[in-house]
């Protein structure tokens, strides 16, 4: 690992240390989430007083407020470092993985023409950050919030190497495995020291969704990555398929993937390579099979918390419904109460997303030479839209990005836009893309290269599709695909 994020986490260690209480910012996905338990365990281990405030979005009114309320320290978790231009007059440190303002587009152009001495000047007097960005890494693939966040708690008490399940949990769920079909960069040393410690396991296997949890049938017939031919979605044809294999899928109950043993498991991927080389979908997406997976060896086997992915699921089921202190206390242990409630919404969420694609279906994809996009209204809930368009991406064939559309309840337009990964190779990065052109449609934007968001004025969505399509065409082009 690079030391200087060693070297920045011990920074920023020291500052915590020295203050007597701590307001904890975080986002409420999977990543911020579990960003905010870590930092919660590690400060209530040292004794100090704090309280954590999970937020959708990280804005000018909210930096405000806690101006007003000036706590002896603000610690920004998974969020914080695209809104660094606005902390003047704030004590904080920042563990964060997302764009910071110093290098994006998103500050106006009259506050950028000193930037360069402004961000060195909050840095050292008032802001610290822990982002990979600014050693020159990228946070869709080195480390999430939750990492960085891991990064600093190990510096306060190496107890919290513990934490580094969530840690994982955070990165699956900012899908930092997809792209290379493992964790790559400093996750592998979060990765490897969890696993030292017996806090995480991880090792070659199907990639599937619900391997601990779902009946072989159902895990194929949800299927998105990768898309299943004439399965996905399917539960009658995926019995027969297990049936035709000679599969037995069922004893007292029915049997999971972690169920079977090696050769039924081998017979299961290497029919469903040649279905999908047979249905012409390419090497790329047979490949997508096979991965790393990411177990807690200390969760029960069989729940959802056993498998990161499945946990991760968890924790966006709460936080997706604005219920992100539900998770947050099933990350901190509760196995009871609020496991439970946890367990309800995401029941729920699996079948709003199921919902989301049906209607998707039902109103159709509208295809543009650069890009595709659907328009859900009132109908998806703008928190989920996103998720709905990377299971339609993955069945797509064309190497088109989807963009999204949701009514938001502020009165604005919810957009999501999810990549396919060849489009980001040839130099295509949406977080930019996102913020430019909601910018100059009066929105704003942000998020990762292959999968980011926006919120615009309703009535704008046509003149932001129109900008968006120029500068893929333009990178594109550039490119020379």
């Amino acid at each position: 690992m690079d030391d200087r994020y060693l070297k920045r986490a011990t920074e920023i260690a020291e500052k915590i240390k020295k203050a007597d209480r701590i307001v904890i910012v975080s986002h409420i996905d999977a990543d911020g989430i579990t960003s905010g338990s870590i930092a919660a365990r590690a400060l209530e281990r040292l004794g100090k007083e704090f309280r954590v405030d999970f937020v959708k979005q990280l804005d000018e009114k909210k930096i405000e407020e806690l101006k007003d309320e000036n706590p002896p320290l603000v610690w920004f978790t998974d969020l914080g470092s695209g809104m660094v231009h606005l902390m003047h007059g704030l004590n904080a440190v920042i563990t964060d993985h997302h764009v910071p303002s110093a290098l994006s587009p998103e500050v106006p152009k009259e506050k950028r023409k000193n930037l360069a001495t402004f961000f060195e000047e909050i840095s050292r007097n008032e802001v610290i950050q822990l982002n990979p960005h600014l050693f020159g890494r990228d946070g869709a693939v080195d480390i999430s919030g939750a990492g960085t966040t891991y990064l600093v708690a190990r510096e306060l008490d190496m107890r919290n190497v513990d934490l580094s399940a969530l840690a994982i949990v955070g990165a699956i769920g900012d899908m930092q495995d997809m792209e290379n079909l493992r964790l790559v960069g400093t996750n592998r040393f979060i990765l490897a020291e969890g696993k030292r410690y017996g806090y995480v396991d991880y090792f070659i296997d199907a990639r599937f969704f619900g391997r601990e949890t779902r009946p072989i049938f159902k895990m194929l017939q949800y299927s998105t990555d990768p898309i299943l031919p004439t399965l996905t979605g399917d539960d009658r044809a995926c019995r027969r398929f297990l049936d035709r294999l000679g599969i037995k899928q069922k004893d007292d109950r029915w049997r999971r993937w972690v169920d079977l043993t090696h050769e039924e498991k081998r017979k299961i991927l290497s029919e469903l390579v040649r279905l999908i080389l047979s249905m012409s979908y390419g090497y790329e997406l047979a490949e997508r099979l096979i991965g790393e997976v990411y177990v807690l060896p200390r969760e029960e086997s069989g729940t959802p918390l056993r498998d990161a992915k499945e946990f991760a699921t968890l924790l966006n089921a709460c936080g997706r419904y604005m219920k992100a202190e539900i998770g947050f206390h099933v990350c901190l242990g509760d196995r009871d109460e609020y496991y439970k409630k946890a367990l309800s919404m995401l029941n729920n969420h699996r079948r709003n997303l199921v919902e989301g694609v049906n209607i998707v279906r039902e109103i159709g994809i509208t295809k543009r030479d650069y890009l595709e996009y659907f328009h859900a209204g009132d109908r998806i809930n703008e928190n989920i839209v996103g998720i709905v368009a990377s299971m339609l991406l993955s069945e797509e064939k064309e190497e088109l990005p989807i963009i999204a559309f949701a009514n938001s309840e502020d009165g604005n337009v919810k957009v999501s836009v999810r990549s396919p990964r060849s489009l980001v190779k040839k130099g295509v990065d949406f977080s930019v893309i996102m913020k430019e052109a909601s910018e100059m449609v009066g929105g704003y934007g942000g998020g990762h290269n292959i999968a980011a968001g926006a919120s615009i004025p309703r009535g704008k969505e046509e003149e932001f599709l129109d900008i968006v399509e120029r500068m893929i065409r333009e990178k594109v082009e550039k490119s020379g695909s």
